[in-house]
């Protein structure tokens, strides 16, 4: 049965406790404990010894990536999996011996400075570490005491990672009886794409209840996460979580205040298309449980393999070696398609250095979201592809600019859809689609932003009963959506639903999808306005090749865009606002 599709993960390690995998936890763990006491007796180190620390931090790193990205897959496809909740005890072990490596390691870089910045001038032998060097410098100014650091890690596993290892293991199993059969929450969510609104109803109205019971597990795993991240971030010198967030995704606070405020400014064109919509399901206004709802020929069901040779098609249109790229994936069973017990929800693509390889995980339904959601995580595998052979620093690209190869993939799956379409109809569904999109990656995430941004400022004065955080969401959600969608059936239990709040590492998991959103529609204007006769194609893939090398407002500077500018940003919203007022003319609401 295709159904049964699983994903390949035999050729990176055979088991979760295969020699194998176990074998490299002691090397890594070995190469980790050698790293620290090199790097504690390196005082005044010469240029060679200093590049070969650099390139033994980088092949560690490697192998962490690599077990971290194993144990992690092989949970999220079976949170009961004891020997896979093992196996991740083992690697969050590591990960507490590779941070004291990694703290070492940063004020190591920062002792011995003026060495790094001579080997990273033009023509050093670092030149292309410049950026990463001076991050790093900064980087080691808002660090803890090496003492403290290795407390923080070690606290972590029994902390915060296990209050998200809770929301995680909860939503995962979680069920109610919906016409006498058990549902999983992550089953209910998907049905919010049933032609038919009364099972969207009872679906929506069956998974608030599973919210519900659940309720205080999830609170107390929120205020666990949000309290350290303030204890933390404070004590390392940070001014407040967003400030350390715009560190990490390589951006600054001119960017964030310039792509928020100009989602600001767009928000009626989006609460149009959610009229529209709604008069096209011949409503007065869009429910909650409307929202994802299809909008005609949407009832179409498509199988995997349809929707992998459609994405294919596409990719292979706009860059030959990208449709390749997918080919393989499905060939050598990269994804993991479909929802099932004991899975957790949502989508992603894990990269595995060791290999050089990408797997995809994702919840697939049949429907064209499912197809577009498919088209985004290989996305997210073409650029892991495009920068496997750098090494491992200047490799990890920002969340920020994670988003770019990703939703511009969609982008690209979308218009080629358009262009086939066979009549009105199934364009006007096509484009609803892609608006439905642009709603969430623009305006929840306005949502999800309001909603982290106040639920910080209420934990920094003390805990938040569930009563409150459901206060909360429901307040941003309607400053977001309006009069978009009915303020009574507002989703109020959102903030249990999205994993992304219970991640003490990176705060603020939101503003990097709007990001990825406008920065791919914008860099597609600027190619249409380029007319250069070059492929596209070329130029995307350097721009994703050095995501990792620089800022995200240098790497968007030399493709000709300034990302600190409203109206870099605007670019990206016209296009959403031109097939708003299309959709609106095909569906006849204006």
């Amino acid at each position: 049965m295709a159904e049964e599709r699983r994903w390949n993960l035999s050729n990176i390690y055979p088991a979760v406790d295969s020699p194998e995998f176990t074998g490299a936890l002691e090397k890594a763990g070995a190469m980790a404990r050698e790293l620290i006491e090199t790097l504690k007796n390196s005082a005044a180190p010469d240029a060679g010894t200093l590049v070969s620390l650099i390139r033994r931090f980088e092949q560690l790193s490697d192998i962490a990536e690599t077990l971290g990205a194993y144990a992690g897959a092989c949970l999220s496809v079976n949170t009961e999996d004891k020997k896979a909740l093992n196996a991740m005890n083992k690697v969050e072990e590591l990960w507490v011996t590779f941070s004291d490596a990694d703290v070492l390691f940063s004020n190591f870089i920062a002792d011995n400075k003026d060495l790094v910045r001579s080997l990273c001038t033009k023509g050093g032998e670092l030149e292309a570490y410049a950026f990463v060097a001076e991050k790093t410098i900064e980087g080691a100014a808002h660090q803890m005491s090496p003492e403290l650091e290795n407390l923080a890690a070690d606290l972590s596993r029994s902390g915060c990672d296990a209050f998200s290892r809770l929301q995680e293991a909860v939503s995962s199993v979680a069920t109610a009886t919906l016409n006498g059969e058990k549902k999983t929450v992550i089953q209910l969510r998907t049905m919010a794409t049933d032609p038919d609104r009364s099972v969207r109803k009872a679906a929506y109205d069956a998974e608030i209840s599973v919210w519900r019971t659940h309720q205080t597990a999830f609170a107390a795993a929120l205020n666990g996460v949000k309290g350290t991240c303030l204890s933390l971030e404070k004590r390392r010198g940070w001014n407040d979580p967003l400030e350390r967030s715009a560190w990490i995704a390589n951006v600054n606070m001119k960017v964030i205040d310039a792509l928020i405020g100009a989602i600001e400014k767009n928000l009626p064109v989006f609460r149009r298309y959610l009229r529209a919509k709604a008069k096209a399901l011949g409503l007065d206004v869009l429910s909650y449980w409307d929202i994802f709802a299809p909008v005609g020929k949407a009832s179409r069901k498509w199988s995997f393999e349809e929707a992998t040779e459609f994405i294919e098609k596409q990719y292979a249109a706009f860059n030959p070696e990208q449709g390749a790229f997918v080919h393989n994936a499905v060939k050598n069973n990269w994804i993991d398609p479909f929802p099932r017990p004991g899975k957790t929800g949502g989508a992603y693509d894990t990269y595995f250095p060791a290999v050089k390889e990408s797997r995809v995980f994702a919840n697939f339904g049949g429907d064209y979201d499912g197809v577009f959601t498919l088209a985004h995580e290989l996305g997210h595998a073409w650029h892991d592809h495009v920068v496997s052979n750098c090494p491992s620093f200047l490799r990890n690209y920002p969340m920020t600019l994670a988003e770019t190869a990703s939703i511009f993939g969609e982008f690209i799956v979308f218009n080629g859809a358009v262009k086939q379409a066979a009549d009105d109809a199934e364009k006007a569904n096509l484009i609803e689609n892609f608006l439905m999109g642009a709603t969430q990656t623009c305006v929840d995430i306005l949502a999800r932003f309001y909603f982290e941004r106040d639920l910080f400022k209420a934990r920094a004065e003390g805990e938040l009963v569930p009563e409150e955080l459901c206060s909360m969401m429901v307040d941003a959600q309607k400053r977001a959506y309006g009069e978009g969608i009915a303020e009574e059936t507002i989703h109020p239990y959102m903030w249990a639903v999205k994993g992304h709040y219970y991640s003490e590492g990176f705060s603020f998991y939101n503003y990097p999808y709007a990001f990825g959103q406008l920065f791919g529609l914008g860099l597609y204007v600027k190619a249409q306005e380029s007319g250069d006769g070059k492929p596209f194609f070329e130029e995307f893939n350097r721009i994703l090749s050095i995501t990792g090398q620089y800022d995200a407002v240098t790497v968007a500077a030399t493709a000709g865009c300034d990302i600190q500018s409203p109206e870099f940003w605007q670019k990206g919203l016209d296009v959403i606002a031109a097939y708003t007022k299309e959709f609106e003319k095909l569906v006849g609401s204006k």
